[in-house]
């Protein structure tokens, strides 16, 4: 049977408006459970009876759709090796979502959401046994409290942490700045375990930390360490902790800090002259030559060092200073001399803040 020409025309608009609002053909695809992936990049870090996780935020769906909202994640700590079992969870982090600003801000280079959480961990947990770990999880859970399964599992030591040093002070000397501390005289280490104390610096206004150095425990009761990296003229605050350092067998080593002490302030204002000059040696020109004194000394090695002032009088008058600049290397021709007066001369050394050294031990000389 032959179809009228304008019911085909209504057939064949038909057909086009039901594929425009289906799309393309298909199965059909079951509905979203919007499941975030779990956490894959799980990190800790043990610093005193804390430990610090970080991981990145979901940003897709087990359907790999991308995440719109989250629900909280819930922070999962276990001290057997075998459990994986969250029921109670030790904490808890708000929702942080994708394109939040603030605590899940994405960051610069990789555009990923950063998430952290400081666990407090209980004296209970904690042993004297150095293989003891404890370990961590953590669950993302969907706006229904529905969660795709655990991150990868971290872990951090268990032993207990050793108190920062006591009496921990500074001051700027001459040699550097000098950082003594109070701490128990230590027996022999063991195998498992060593100490060692950790010396860090920030200078006032700075974001970071240095570590200046380390000192192994030792069996005395008073301990110091000399900071020459550092610059004059300029304010650091410095702290002190203690390392623990455990190595068990088929296990790679790991180390720990325990809390710091208290931060101290020290201003490295240089007012420290550098080393008396030495050698002080004065030689008359031959005769028949231009009159001239030559002297030469022993270089000094201080890092700041600016140059040399030379002094120089005759019997029964004053002194004179011969340089109007400092004189950068450790020798002087001294040609203002007269033939058969008699010179006596004294060097010093002054640092690039204007600090002199005392004067050099005398040296005298006749002019030809």
């Amino acid at each position: 049977m032959k179809l009228p020409l304008y019911l085909y025309c209504l057939i064949c608009v038909a057909l086009v408006l039901m594929l425009t609002n289906c799309g393309v053909p298909g199965i059909p695809r079951p509905p979203s459970l919007d499941l975030p992936q779990p956490v894959s990049d799980l990190r800790a870090v043990r610093k005193g009876n804390q430990a610090y996780l970080t991981w990145t935020v979901p940003g897709e769906t087990t359907d790999r759709l991308r995440v719109k909202k989250l629900g909280i994640t819930r922070i999962c700590r276990n001290a057997d090796a075998a459990s994986h079992d969250c029921t109670n969870a030790v904490g808890t982090v708000r929702p942080l979502q994708p394109a939040e600003e603030g605590h899940g801000k994405k960051t610069e280079s990789s555009g990923k959401i950063p998430a952290n959480y400081a666990d407090q961990i209980p004296n209970a947990v904690l042993s004297n046994n150095p293989a003891a770990e404890i370990f961590y999880t953590v669950s993302v859970l969907n706006q229904s409290g529905r969660s795709a399964g655990l991150s990868n599992r971290v872990a951090v030591p268990a032993a207990v942490a050793l108190p920062p040093p006591s009496d921990f002070h500074g001051a700027a000397t001459a040699t550097g700045i000098v950082l003594t501390w109070s701490g128990d005289s230590h027996s022999a280490e063991s195998p498992e375990f060593r100490h060692l104390y950790r010396i860090y610096r920030r200078e006032v206004g700075a974001k970071t930390d240095n570590i200046v150095g380390e000192v192994p425990f030792d069996t005395v009761s008073t301990y110091s360490l000399v900071d020459h990296s550092f610059d004059w003229e300029k304010t650091y605050d410095y702290r002190a902790t203690v390392v623990q350092v455990i190595r068990v067998e088929a296990r790679a080593e790991e180390q720990f800090e325990g809390d710091n002490t208290a931060p101290v302030r020290v201003f490295a204002h240089d007012i420290f002259p550098p080393a008396v000059p030495t050698g002080l040696q004065a030689v008359s020109a031959a005769p028949g030559q231009q009159p001239f004194i030559d002297l030469i000394w022993t270089p000094d090695s201080d890092a700041d060092l600016a140059g040399y002032n030379l002094f120089r009088h005759e019997a029964g008058t004053s002194e004179q200073k011969l340089n109007s600049e400092p004189v950068k290397a450790p020798a002087f021709r001294d040609n203002s001399v007269l033939p058969g007066h008699t010179y006596f001369y004294t060097a010093s050394a002054v640092d690039v803040r204007g600090n002199e050294s005392a004067r050099s031990v005398e040296a005298s000389e006749t002019a030809h």
